[in-house]
């Protein structure tokens, strides 16, 4: 089958030639209609990501398509089933094994390139708000690299669950997607004093942070007593180094979040949050804002968008 991933240890991406296999036990087979790119991907195709397969192995984290056939113990999904799944690779291929509970059913009439952009960056976003920064209604959420990926979903679910949502991302017209999705205030870092500007607003009580870098020093300048801070990735290239005694001062929460570790250790809470954001999405409440879909021949372009930092909102490949 057609593939694009990693040939070998060290290998620059590129496409594969990749054998199709049946379903294990507990395993569900997928023809594969669509894939959302992440950062992640950028990280595996480096060699640099902290969970990498053995290649020859397709990129590609998140995807969706249709059921094609169910292994001992995977009965909840017959074959037809439209479906989206977690599955860390193997997206950018034909068809995939991978395991049911990874997988979840879509609300009818889901398209599958919208599905495919969903879980991680909503997923993401809804778990590290919600569970791990404890975002209330009336707070000030600061969202840096606010029309990326990540953070443009943290817009939106802040917005939803009552927060007073300030969107820091780079340009006009990226700054116009993030107001598109919900800000109340924009920030555009290209040119403004960030801690100034921030401080200006009153300061923030919840940080949200894919970027790292200089954004995040000053972000961090600008948190108000109490502030959680969320350090979800570091897009810039730049890992901040931060003094402890910083943390005292403030009664700081300083709060790292990877939302693929909790699968492996509180999968229940990752459940429940997709129910919560497919609920909206069924509701209308949610829409996920893709900025490129290519074919799978073009992969490469797409990850060169996430690298570049030109994309808007997801990237996402049709197979």
């Amino acid at each position: 089958m057609r593939a694009f991933g990693i040939s070998a240890r060290g290998a620059a991406p590129g496409p594969l030639d990749l054998p199709a296999r049946d379903p294990g036990p507990g395993e569900i087979s997928v023809a594969i209609e669509a894939c959302g790119l992440n950062f992640a991907d950028l990280l595996m195709a480096e060699g640099s990501y902290q969970e990498m397969p053995e290649p020859p192995f397709a990129l590609g984290m998140e995807l969706a398509g249709r059921v094609l056939a169910a292994g001992e113990g995977a009965h909840n999904f017959p074959p037809g089933t439209q479906v989206a799944v977690f599955a860390g690779s193997g997206g950018l291929a034909e068809t995939g094994c991978f395991a049911s509970a990874r997988a979840v059913a879509l609300p009818p009439g889901m398209p599958a390139v919208e599905a495919a952009a969903f879980q991680v960056a909503y997923g993401t976003s809804h778990l590290a708000l919600w569970h791990r920064a404890r975002l209330r209604p009336g707070e000030t959420l600061v969202v840096l690299g606010a029309a990326g990926g990540v953070g443009l979903t943290a817009v939106e679910v802040g917005r939803l669950m009552g927060a007073r949502v300030v969107a820091v991302a780079r340009g006009a017209e990226r700054l116009a997607v993030a107001e598109a999705a919900g800000a109340h205030h924009l920030i555009d870092s290209a040119t403004a004093d960030l801690r100034a500007e921030l401080k200006a607003l009153g300061g923030a009580d919840v940080i949200y942070d894919p970027v790292g870098g200089e954004a995040f020093e000053a972000a961090f300048r600008a948190a108000r007593p109490e502030a959680r801070i969320l350090a979800i990735g570091f897009a810039s290239g730049s890992v901040p180094q931060v003094r402890a005694n910083h943390l005292l001062v403030k009664n700081l929460d300083l709060i790292g979040f990877y939302w693929g570790g909790y699968l492996a250790f509180r999968p229940e809470l990752v459940a429940e949050s997709l129910r919560i954001l497919l609920g909206w999405y069924a509701e209308g409440r949610l829409r996920p804002h893709i900025g490129a879909v290519l074919p799978l021949d073009r992969a490469a372009e797409g990850l060169a968008l996430l690298r570049e930092r030109r994309a808007t909102g997801k990237v996402v490949v049709t197979i």
